[in-house]
Formats: C-alpha cells, sequence, structure tokens
C-alpha cells in the first residue's frame, strides 16, 4: 500500500506557535564556512516549513564566559554575553545543540555552552519548577570521524539532566569516512547525493 506523504500545509502537522534556537558550537567564527551550520540549515528548513519560527546562534561570536553563575560579570569577569543569549534560550520552546567531533568527542563550544545551561539550573520558573522545565531538546553532529552517537548521548544526556524533554529520535548526524577526508560541504563529500561519502582526499577541516 501506497501512502502519500501528509502536506505540509495540513494543519494537523503545523506548530506556528513554537520558536526552535540552534546553538551552532563550531570553533570557527563567522563568516567562516561551518559544516556544522550546513546540517542546521537542512534541519531547520524542516521546522520552517512546518511553521516553527527558527533562530541560529554561533556560540563562539559570542564572548561567553566561562563559569558556573548566570551572569560571570558579577564574579570577576570584564564581560559575559551569556545573560543575553539566555533569553533567547528562553524564549524557545526546542534547543537544539549543534557541533563537530573533535578527537571522539563534543567540541569545546558545545562544553562550554552546556556549562553556562548549566549555570542556569538553578533559576526557577513561576511555577517553581526549574526554568528549563517544558521544554524540548535535541542535537546534531557532524564531522568526518566517528563519534556521532557518543557526542549525541552526552549532549541528551546533558539536556534532560537540566530538564529538558528529550523525545524519541532527537538527534541526527553525519560522518565521512573516518580520517582526513572531505567534510560535509565540501564537494567531494556525498552528503548531499548519497547516503554515503566517496572520495576521500587529504583533508581535516571539520566544525
Amino acid at each position: 500500500m501506497n501512502v502519500s506523504p501528509t502536506p505540509s500545509t495540513d494543519a494537523a502537522y503545523r506548530f506556528d506557535g513554537l520558536r526552535a534556537l540552534f546553538v551552532n558550537c563550531t570553533l570557527k567564527p563567522s563568516p567562516g564556512l561551518s559544516h556544522t551550520q550546513g546540517l542546521i540549515d537542512k534541519s531547520r528548513a524542516v521546522m520552517d516549513d512546518r511553521g516553527v519560527t527558527t533562530d541560529v546562534v554561533r556560540a563562539v561570536d559570542h564572548d561567553i564566559a566561562p563559569g558556573v553563575y548566570p551572569d560571570m560579570t558579577e564574579h570577576g569577569f570584564a564581560t559575559d554575553a551569556w545573560p543575553g543569549l539566555y533569553e533567547q534560550v528562553m524564549a524557545a520552546d526546542i534547543l537544539v545543540l549543534a557541533g563537530p567531533i573533535w578527537l571522539g568527542d563534543n567540541s569545546s563550544v558545545t562544553k562550554q555552552v552546556i556549562e553556562r545551561l548549566y549555570s542556569c539550573s538553578s533559576l526557577l520558573n513561576s511555577a517553581g519548577q526549574y526554568a528549563y522545565y517544558g521544554r524540548v531538546g535535541g542535537c546534531l553532529i557532524t564531522d568526518n570521524e566517528d563519534g556521532v552517537k557518543h557526542c549525541a548521548m552526552n549532549v541528551l544526556y546533558s539536556l534532560q539532566h537540566l530538564g529538558y524533554t528529550i523525545p524519541p529520535q532527537a538527534d541526527a548526524g553525519w560522518i565521512g569516512a573516518a580520517g582526513p577526508g572531505p567534510s560535509y560541504l565540501d564537494p567531494d563529500s556525498g552528503a548531499r547525493t548519497t547516503t554515503s561519502p566517496t572520495a576521500t582526499p587529504p583533508s581535516r577541516r571539520g566544525t
């Protein structure tokens, strides 16, 4: 039996009242090419098609201080962009952390964003619950080395620990051939036309 996909205009599959925030945890500042952004664009297009309002933040473009408090300017740092970014996080119903794999693990920027999310985990909402309750989390992982499931496991565990709801299959990723080879947006990656990479010229650009 053939089942036609439900059109995006079907009211039952519209989510016009929701807002999603993608946090790109690439190591590359703008306007550098981010392969992680390429994967974000795919996911964002799906949400946009269903009426979700989407925003993207490239974390490395902001002067986020390290620390375990909501505003680190109150604890010795001259500047901290996190309080402003936290307002964007709280304005979103859906939070998607997206980043590359480095040495088989999440990028340092991904880890910093999670740490700063954690720094606000003691804050409560108007019902006296943890501030992140009632929100949904997910993640996107990309690179040309193994570790998508490991990195997703770490991100999704962290988000649920903070109070986010993690629905089934809340992670997605793309990896090329292990070792030196094309990254997601590179012409020879095979990402746009096949389900697996093809050529593996010597390069290691990542993120």
